[in-house]
């Protein structure tokens, strides 16, 4: 490929190429869709630090970063076009290389004997599967024999000496290898993040790329609430509150902002308002167990906070996450539903982080209670990052699902620095921030959706697959929560719907394509490491391909009035919006 278009053409297709270092802006067409349309996006720069030594004056502030920031920005696309330009030409000479070489070969070619060639061709296809035999077989033991046994439990519920029949059917294995498509939500215009069950199990909500939250009546398959979220940008996730009569929403999203939504009993009109504002994408919030008002968020600006919406000001920061001097932008965060003062989060690192409120101190050892990293990881040159850490129902283990690599379970009550336990194999984690999740009321099994599109449920003392399904006809499952009290899962992905799994298939899956499909991703994974390369970080990609899509018009970059917001927030470490609330009107379900 050569780049010999225009400037604005290059930077695309340089920015396209580079897209596998950032997880979340890599959504496919729904990155496009949303460049395309005015005001969706974070149009901030993480690494310009101009905003944090302003004055008090907003106003000014604001104008005087518009004017250096296109300075500097018209600067530094000069320095990428010749950037282009040497990549160009380097290219060029390397085909250039090639074509001499691929002549060479060609002159050798009838030498070759066709029988041997093709002999050759088939030991290469053998010895590959082999390989991939050993891979997958490697830290897998023998299922276990199932714990719960249909006809006893069935004859014990009947003598009434089984008063968890339905809690602990949710475990067995025999209903997971029975999972199968059972419904369809359909109502979402774009990509669907989010999807998470009320405390009950009788609602879920779900948030889109389309700014809207659905909160569904799932089994009738009908929406109850349908609302924008008063979001600018792709809402990442949306979860109710305990305990508070499912009237409370948290939300956060790409822009940054972390929203409450109340829903009130008439299913025309709620508020929605802002308690938090990153100074990047937000990925992921964590409840705090059986709190209606403290919950964690987390963001790609490395900073946690503390949210209590009993407070006059509800966020308070509690930690910015560093590895020594260098802040690490975070994707996810998770509260030990054992002990609420500790939380694990994960991100721009191959380090899980666990902290303690009660013992935060950034001067000692950045206020880390411990860390875990698989160890052939700890020095690796792979750019390793998290997209996903969760809690175990009793908080004794915790997951981590590794960008373009394997998903592990560690022991959170190990010291710091320990191995991991158990890893789980055959999916693919590249294209966008997957999630992971576990399932059964003893976190039995453990789930993943992948970028082949199917979802993955690994025993978890095993780690063998017992259940393999097509998730997503776009490409991507992202997303998987299980129901609370009955063994139904949804799930959601590039699709606009959303997906509920139930056991209803008449007999046990048989896994079939299983093996082609783990080939196919372990080949594009290794593919990808020999020749990927992290040109940018992933919110100057974003910054600049907002750039290139609105230089000829020269239009502010983001609504008005963000940076005046971003002043005033620098001068409190919060930025909660209490004084202005967004009435939001709802669409009749």
């Amino acid at each position: 490929m050569s780049g010999t278009g225009s400037s604005t053409d290059g930077l695309a297709d340089l920015v396209n190429r580079s897209l596998p270092s950032s997880p979340e802006e890599r959504s496919g067409a729904e990155a496009g869709r949303e460049m395309d349309a005015d005001g969706t996006g974070d149009g901030s720069n993480p690494n310009d630090t101009s905003t944090e030594s302003q004055g008090t004056n907003p106003e000014s502030s604001s104008e005087d970063t518009d004017l250096e920031s296109m300075e500097d920005i018209d600067s530094l696309l000069m320095d990428l076009e010749d950037q282009l330009q040497y990549h160009s030409e380097e290219g060029e000479i390397r085909e250039e290389e090639e074509d001499e070489e691929d002549e060479d070969d060609d002159e050798e070619l009838p030498r070759v004997c066709v029988q041997c060639s093709g002999d050759n061709h088939a030991q290469y296809l053998l010895d590959q599967d082999r390989a991939l035999e050993e891979w997958i077989s490697s830290e897998v033991s023998a299922l276990p024999r199932p714990r719960w046994r249909v006809l006893t439990a069935l004859r014990e519920r009947q003598l009434g000496s089984s008063a968890r029949f339905v809690y602990e059917a949710c475990g067995a294995r025999i209903f997971v290898q029975r999972f199968h498509l059972q419904n369809e939500l359909e109502g979402h215009t774009s990509c669907v993040n989010t999807v998470h069950f009320n405390q009950r199990g009788t609602w879920l909500a779900s948030g889109s790329d389309d700014l809207k939250v659905i909160v569904w009546d799932w089994v009738r398959g009908q929406p109850v609430l349908n609302f924008s979220s008063g979001h600018k940008s792709n809402v990442f996730q949306a979860k109710f509150l305990p305990n508070c009569g499912d009237s409370v929403l948290a939300m956060c999203s790409r822009d940054g902002q972390v929203r409450i939504a109340e829903l009130s009993e008439a299913p025309y009109c709620m508020n929605t308002r802002c308690v938090a504002q990153h100074r990047g994408a937000s990925h992921k919030l964590a409840l705090e167990p059986d709190s209606p008002f403290k919950f964690l968020t987390s963001g790609e600006d490395a900073v946690v906070f503390a949210i209590d919406l009993r407070q006059g000001r509800p966020a308070s920061k509690v930690v910015v996450t560093k590895e020594r001097e260098r802040k690490v932008g975070l994707y996810t965060i998770f509260v030990n539903p054992a002990n609420i003062h500790q939380f694990a989060v994960g991100g721009r690192d191959q380090f899980v982080r666990i902290y303690d409120q009660r013992k935060i101190d950034q001067n000692e050892n950045n206020g880390v209670l411990k860390k875990f990293c698989p160890h052939h990881l700890m020095n690796c040159d792979s750019r390793a990052n998290i997209t996903c850490v969760v809690y175990s129902h009793d908080g004794t283990e915790l997951l981590a699902s590794y960008n373009d690599e394997d998903i592990y379970l560690f022991s959170s009550s190990h010291n710091d620095g320990a191995q991991y336990v158990k890893r789980y194999k055959g999916h693919r984690n590249n294209t966008t921030v997957k999630g992971v999740n576990f399932y059964g009321p003893k976190s039995e099994f453990v789930a993943s959706g992948s970028d082949c599109g199917h979802i993955f449920i690994w025993d978890k003392s095993s780690c063998q697959i017992v259940q393999f399904m097509e998730g997503d006809k776009g490409g991507s499952v992202n997303c998987l929560e299980s129901h609370p009290s009955l063994p139904v899962m949804a799930t959601s992905g590039l699709d606009y719907d959303v997906k509920i799994w139930a056991p209803i298939a008449e007999a046990s899956t048989e896994l079939t394509g299983l093996k082609n499909v783990i080939k196919k991703n372990k080949l594009e994974r290794d593919e990808d490491n020999l020749h990927h390369t992290d040109l940018f970080d992933s919110q100057m990609l974003w910054f600049l391909m907002r750039h290139v899509t609105q230089r000829n018009n020269r239009r502010p970059w983001g609504p008005p009035g963000v940076r005046a917001r971003d002043a005033d927030l620098d001068d409190s470490d919060t930025s909660d919006e209490e004084g202005s609330r967004d009435r939001v009107q709802c669409l009749p379900s």
